[in-house]
C-alpha cells in the first residue's frame, strides 16, 4: 500500500470535487481543494502536492494552461497531474499529455477506476524515472537489452527489429500504463524537430505488433490519443 500522499483536487464543480476529496481521504491521503485555475496554480506552488488531479474546463485560467504554468516552474515540474475531461474532448486530452500531464479520466468515471489511476500515477512517480539508456527491461516475458540491442519474447530473440521499433518498444515497456502520443513517441526516440506525420508512427507500430507475435497485444492504442504498453493485457 502506498504512504499518504498529498494531493491537490482542481475543480469548479462543488459535487465532483467534494467527491473526489472525501474518497480521496478515505484512501489516507491529505487533500487540497481548489475551485479555478489561478488557485490550483497557487495552492500548488504553495504546497508543493505529490499528485494534482486536474479538470480541463475551469473558470478564469484553463485546465490546459494551469497545466502548462505547472510544469514550466522549477518547483513544481516534476508533480505529476491526472487530467479529469468531459466526454470527446480528445484533442484537448492530446495537448494535455504533450504539455506535460501524465495521464487522464473521462467524465463520468467511476470512483474505483479514478482512485485506480492515483494510485497507478503515484507509483509511477515513486518507482519510474526517465529511462536509462543502459538499463535492461524485463516485463511479461519481454527482455530488452539497448547496450546489445537485443529483443527476446519469451526466450525467442526477435532479430528483426528496425531501429525505431526497436526505440518505440524501449520507450513504451519502459513506462508500462503511460500514454503517450504519437508526437512525444517521436519527440523521445528522435529529437523534438524530427519530421513526422501521425500515420508514420502508427505504421511502425504494426510492424512492432505483428514481430512481437502474441506479446504484440500488451501495446494498446488509446483512441484519438497514442499508445500505451499495457502489461496486464497479456
Amino acid at each position: 500500500m502506498l504512504d499518504s500522499k498529498n494531493i491537490l483536487v482542481v475543480e469548479d464543480d462543488s459535487d465532483i470535487r467534494e467527491l473526489i476529496s472525501f474518497n480521496l481521504k478515505n484512501e489516507g491521503h491529505q487533500v487540497f481543494k481548489a475551485k479555478d485555475g489561478e488557485a490550483g496554480i497557487d495552492k500548488a506552488r504553495k504546497k508543493l502536492p505529490d499528485l494534482i488531479l486536474l479538470d480541463l474546463m475551469l473558470p478564469g485560467i484553463q485546465g490546459l494552461d494551469v497545466c502548462r504554468i505547472i510544469k514550466s516552474d522549477q518547483e513544481t515540474k516534476n508533480t505529476p497531474i491526472i487530467m479529469v475531461t468531459a466526454m470527446g474532448q480528445e484533442e484537448d486530452i492530446v495537448k494535455g499529455l504533450e504539455t506535460g500531464a501524465d495521464d487522464y479520466i473521462t467524465k463520468p468515471f467511476s470512483i474505483k477506476v479514478l482512485l485506480a489511476r492515483v494510485k497507478s500515477v503515484l507509483r509511477r512517480s515513486i518507482e519510474e524515472k526517465d529511462i536509462d539508456s543502459d538499463k535492461a527491461i524485463l516485463i511479461n516475458g519481454i527482455s530488452i537489452k539497448p547496450r546489445l540491442r537485443e529483443v527476446k519474447v519469451d526466450g525467442q530473440v526477435i532479430d528483426n527489429l528496425t531501429f525505431s521499433e526497436f526505440q518505440i518498444l524501449y520507450l513504451l515497456a519502459g513506462h508500462p500504463g503511460w500514454v503517450f502520443t504519437r508526437y512525444q513517441i517521436i519527440d523521445k526516440i528522435r529529437g523534438d524537430n524530427y519530421p513526422v506525420t501521425d500515420r508514420s508512427v502508427d505504421f511502425q507500430i504494426v510492424g512492432l505488433r505483428k514481430k512481437l507475435g502474441d506479446a504484440g497485444k500488451l501495446i494498446r492504442t488509446v483512441r484519438g490519443v497514442g499508445y500505451r504498453f499495457t502489461p496486464d493485457e497479456k
